[in-house]
């Protein structure tokens, strides 16, 4: 066994990016405010060609030295957009016929490996460190998912939940990507 260079990993350049065909997901980021968290997302989003990322009011959009610093690249490589607020995106989303998923703990959340994925675009929303998902953005979802956790902690780094909610849903979905 050897480990695999960087030539041996087959992957896209820059400028193939705009002839392949990306994951049919969309990840919005309400009121992120860790640039690194931000960067971090940047590069998973890069990882599984998901279609786009819609950063949200506080998140701090590229480019920023921070967010370079954990994307590595990846804020070239994955569509962004910029809203002041989230429901402002939820609203355009919307026109769209997107199903919005919001990550957080309530009282009608669905364990994430429970869900199905409607056949409809999806949008999942990803919230701030401290206090989640805001209120108003939880009553504007279709669909509320938590990851469920057994230990002392009741929360995860929000780039973390990224990693487990995208790779979850790149698996559930109908892709144009081949894993």
């Amino acid at each position: 066994m050897r480990k695999l260079t960087v030539t041996d990993l087959i992957r896209h350049t820059p400028d193939t990016l705009a002839t392949v065909s990306r994951t049919p997901i969309t990840v919005i980021l309400d009121n992120i405010r860790s640039h690194h968290n931000v960067g971090s997302i940047f590069r998973t989003c890069d990882a599984f060609l998901i279609e786009r990322l819609i950063l949200c009011g506080i998140t701090t959009p590229p480019p920023s030295a921070e967010i370079h610093k954990t994307a590595l690249g990846a804020e070239f490589t994955v569509p962004w957009t910029y809203f002041p607020g989230t429901l402002d995106a939820i609203d355009a989303l919307r026109r769209e016929r997107f199903h919005i998923i919001s990550l957080e703990q309530t009282t009608h959340s669905i364990p994430l490996e429970r869900f199905t994925p409607p056949p409809s675009p999806i949008a999942v929303i990803l919230g701030n460190e401290v206090h989640g998902v805001s209120q108003s953005v939880l009553d504007s979802s279709d669909t509320i998912l938590d990851i469920p956790q057994y230990g002392v902690k009741h929360s995860l780094n929000v780039s973390v939940a990224a990693g487990i909610v995208i790779w979850n849903l790149f698996h559930a979905i109908p892709s144009p990507v081949t894993p």
